[in-house]
This record gives structure tokens, sequence and C-alpha cells, in this order.
């Protein structure tokens, strides 16, 4: 759309505030007030501003087809058509009919409405650079949508200052003290925002990963795992003196530091798990939290790929009925579920495919794949695991193809209709009536039908 109607150039955004008041939130908000809560039996509960919060995440990154990121969060940066804005956030269009051309009907909606009519209300940023505040503030002002702000804390070596050879040592009082002011930086800048829900410590910092796949993470944590949770327990103590608004939790992939957490951590507030445990939710993974740690538990990953290798295909019903039961189990484990009371919510990694990561960037890999794991063809193909597809890549990075995934989850999130019937609509119909049910023919609620009236 032409710049002057884009919603996010500084002079439209102004124009659409003021003929559109109902449809913004307050735009000089105060920081949240977000607290955890335990309750009896070691059931938690999140409270945003006194009112019950549960996480509906999904892992926002949008890579341009063809480019491998050197960065986090350049998605902020990205302005291929030079209109001013962002061009995943405010200028991507949905192909309805799939055939990679924009036709005249397929406005610009933007991912950041897409996500608001999904029901989602958190993205995890996963470390802090390359940030901009004024995109974060729309972000929550205008369409409800929170973040949890992460730093690295020497993963992949991002803050430490190591060099990737020998990776990020906790035992290193000067890297020590680079994660720390990195930290320090961050929740600085960002502690009175009215965006940020909870601060996020690592990503996965206890295994060690595969170079192959871009899961690295090349530190020790996991070889000195004392250490490493008496430096975590220092950091979050830190953020919470400088910010006693927002809980500080951590990201692990095992629980090999369960031990070291619970005795060395204990001013973490809750802990956060990437989890890809199948097809039909965590399993024991909530109650053994519970009983190691006793912490709250955040699933800051979950998800699979909707390729089938077996039978080089596409396989959306899976993906859907896959990312649906794990939603159920998260529900059912929540402090209103009649389960074990300790979950917090869930993350949906990941919104949109990432060609670049096994092999060339210009290539939609279907063949490396990137982990073996349970589904329904024993791999995770790493670059098939967005509920969005860019189809064929060409007009990256503006075209969306909507996944059965993101019906599903608009039905259940946003809809509020029960996931087990979802569930099952899906089953009995092969997912032919979930995009029905949604059309996207009116996505642009926000955007074209008010910003036409502004014309």
């Amino acid at each position: 759309m032409p710049n002057h109607l884009n919603p996010f150039n500084r002079v439209g955004l102004i124009c659409l505030i003021s003929a559109n008041l109902a449809l913004v939130g307050p735009l000089n908000a105060e920081p949240a007030k977000v607290k955890l809560i335990k309750h009896k039996k070691g059931r938690w509960e999140l409270l945003v501003n006194g009112n019950p919060y549960l996480i509906k995440g999904i892992a926002y990154e949008m890579d341009e087809v063809g480019k491998k990121p050197k960065s986090n969060n350049l998605w902020m940066l990205s302005d291929k058509n030079n209109n001013g804005s962002p061009d995943g956030p405010y200028d991507s269009w949905v192909d309805e009919n799939k055939n990679n051309i924009k036709d005249n009907n397929e406005y610009a909606v933007g991912d950041f409405q897409l996500l608001k009519e999904m029901g989602c209300n958190t993205i995890r940023i996963y470390h802090w650079q390359n940030l901009d505040k004024e995109v974060l503030r729309d972000l929550y002002n205008r369409f409800g949508i929170s973040v949890i702000m992460g730093n690295f804390l020497g993963a992949y070596t991002v803050g430490s200052g190591a060099n990737w050879e020998r990776g990020t040592d906790y035992t290193d009082k000067k890297q020590l003290k680079n994660m720390m002011d990195d930290v320090t930086a961050m929740v600085m800048q960002h502690k009175d925002e009215p965006y940020v829900l909870t601060w996020m410590l690592g990503n996965e910092n206890d295994t060690v990963g595969h170079e192959g796949n871009s899961t690295l993470n090349n530190t020790n944590a996991a070889a000195h795992p004392k250490e490493y949770a008496k430096f975590l327990n220092k950091t979050a103590k830190m953020i919470q003196k400088l910010d006693p608004n927002h809980p500080v939790g951590t990201c692990i992939a095992t629980l090999k530091l369960s031990s070291a957490l619970k005795k060395y951590a204990p001013h973490i507030d809750y802990i956060g798990m990437n989890s890809y445990s199948g097809p039909y939710g965590f399993n024991v993974l909530w109650n053994q939290v519970k009983q190691s740690v006793k912490k709250p538990l955040l699933i800051t990953e979950y998800g699979t790929d909707c390729y089938n290798q077996n039978k080089e295909v596409e396989d959306e019903k899976y993906q859907a009925l896959y990312l649906l039961r794990s939603w159920k189990d998260i529900q059912n484990n929540s402090f209103t579920g009649t389960g074990t009371g300790n979950a917090l919510g869930g993350i949906v990694y990941t919104r949109t495919d990432r060609w670049w990561l096994n092999g060339s960037p210009e290539y939609h890999d279907t063949t490396a794949g990137g982990w073996q794991g349970p589904t329904v063809d024993g791999w995770f193909n790493d670059e098939w695991f967005g509920i969005v597809s860019q189809g064929d890549g060409a007009q990256s990075p503006f075209s969306r193809q909507l996944r059965m995934a993101y019906y599903a989850y608009k039905q259940v999130w946003n809809n509020g209709l029960d996931v087990s019937m979802v569930i099952q609509n899906i089953e009995r119909s092969g997912g032919s009536a979930i995009g029905k049910a949604s059309s996207t023919s009116g996505l642009s609620s926000l955007g074209m039908n008010n910003i036409q009236e502004l014309k």
C-alpha cells in the first residue's frame, strides 16, 4: 500500500489512531505488573495487572528467502519496498489461492494483524539485539501482544565475548561480567515499556546442539552446572532488583540441570523448556518439573514440521493435530485445568518457514531433515516448522500462505472453541472445514477497512 496509508507510518498512525480510538490501546501505558502466584498443591497462576494470563505464544521471526540472517530480529529492520515500515509486520499479504502471485484482491494485512486474529497474546524474542521500541509499542498498543524479552546469556557465544572455537565459559570472570553487563543494559532499556511480559535467560544452554542444523549452543553449562546455576541466580537477582514487575525465567532443553537449578538458582521465577516430545503433548514433563525444580513451567518452544519425507508431500493435517494436542495438554495442566496446575502456557515454534536452517537459504530443504524424533516420518524437518508458509519463496518476505494449523489455533485461541472439538472436526473432515470456517476475506479488520475510510 502507499506509504501514507501504511499504519506504521508516523503521520498515518496518528491519523488512524484519531479516527479509530476504540481499536487502539493506551499509547503511554505504564509497564505491566506481572506476578506469579503459588497456590495450594503447587499450582501456579500468572497474573498481569491482576488478571489471569495464559501465554498463547508464537516464536516470531521473519527471514527473507535466499538470505541467512547474521543476527536476531532483522525483521524489524527489513524494508524491502522502501515504504518506511518493517515488511513482515505491516506489509505482508495472504496468498489465499496459493498461486504465488499477489492478486488484486490480496491486500497488505501484516503479520501483527494475522497474529492478533489468530488469538496470539505473546511473542518470544530470543535475544534483545536489533530491536525497535516503536514497533514493539505498536505491537502491544494496537494488537494487544506482549513480549517475552530474552537474552542468550552466552548461548552461541552471544554476549559473553568468547571466541567461537572455545565457546562461552561460565567459569571465566571476564565473560561473566560481559554477560551481566549485557543483561543489565537490556533490562534498563526495556523494563519500563508496556510490552514486556517476562524476562527469559538463555536458550537451551544446557545442551550441546549440532552445527549442521544451527542448534550448536557452544557453552560449557552442562559441564559446569553449579557455576552456571549460580550465575543464573546472580543474574536473576540483579534483574529483580532493577525491575520487580516482571518475572525472570530460564530456557533449558533437558532436566539435566534440575538439581543444580533447585539448589543454586532460587531466584529464577519459572522454568522454560523447549520440548518436542511427540503428537500427544508433554507426557510426564509437568510433574517432573513440579517435583524436581518446584517452579511453574512455560513451554518455550513446541511444534512439528508439516513435511512428510516418506510420502514427499506436505502434511498440514498432521501438523495441525500435533499442535492442537500439545495445546490441549498445556490447557489441562494450567491453573484452571485438571492436571498438575503448573503450566503457564506455550510458544509455538515457529510462525513462518525458515529456509536457511539446512543448506542453501535459496532452497526449501526436503531431504536433509534436521533431527530425528517422534513425528509421522521420524524426522523433524527444520525448514518446515512454520504454521505459515512463504509459498515458492518468489514473493518473500511478503507472501503468506496460511496453513491448517493457523486456522485451527485461530478457532481455539481467538474464537474460543473447545480444543477437543476442533481436533475431532479435523480428524473427521480431514481439515477441509477449518479453512472454510476461518475465511481470510475479513482478515484486515484493523488495516484495510479502516484505512480506506481515511483515503
